[in-house]
């Protein structure tokens, strides 16, 4: 992973963890949906993949984009690639359909308007048994994060995941405030 000291509160999610349940490998092709300003999954993925892997940065912010190529590029990270896409809009993420070993969702789908939609994206962007990593926030009272009426039912969201033809293949806790799940493409 590239050393850059503001891309994780360790306090906050179990990055140790989640990077372990990605199980990630050299040579793969990994996006990261929502990567946010900083990137985090998009560069803590970098590394375990290698040259001969690809990772996705994806977000609808281009500002966002913007600063993850300067990051990439100061960090002489060849293997990170920014792409624009509304990840609700179905069929609008420009990669390959069926390409990905791994897709990481951290933190977005309480975002979402229509969550599922983003699984939908996700299901056609992956190959088959290759992995999600959701984490969001779980749905209890914390003392910041989003309002509890805005986070996911995990039971719900696993429901909808399945019907649309995911696996459930792991549920952790990925930090005091977040869930994780491993879900596999059937």
């Amino acid at each position: 992973m590239i050393s850059m000291p503001h891309l994780f509160n360790t306090n906050l999610l179990n990055v140790k963890l989640i990077k372990e349940k990605a199980d990630l490998r050299g040579g793969q092709h990994v996006a990261d949906f929502g990567c946010g300003k900083f990137g985090h999954f998009s560069f803590l993925a970098a590394g375990p993949i290698g040259s001969g892997g690809l990772v996705y940065a994806v977000d609808v912010v281009k500002e966002n984009l913007e600063q993850i190529k300067k990051e990439a590029d100061i960090h002489n990270v060849k293997n990170v690639t920014t792409v624009w896409s509304d990840l609700e809009m179905p069929r609008a993420t420009a990669i390959k359909p069926g390409s990905l070993d791994r897709i990481f969702l951290v933190n977005i789908l309480h975002e979402a308007k229509e969550p599922y939609k983003i699984l939908a994206e996700a299901l056609r962007l992956l190959k088959p048994k290759a992995k999600l990593i959701i984490v969001d926030w779980k749905r209890i009272a914390s003392p910041f994060g989003p309002k509890k009426e805005s986070k996911l039912d995990t039971l719900q969201l696993i429901a909808n995941a399945k019907r649309l033809g995911f696996l459930l293949e792991d549920e952790f806790e990925a930090g005091k405030y977040h869930f994780g799940l491993i879900l596999t493409k059937i």
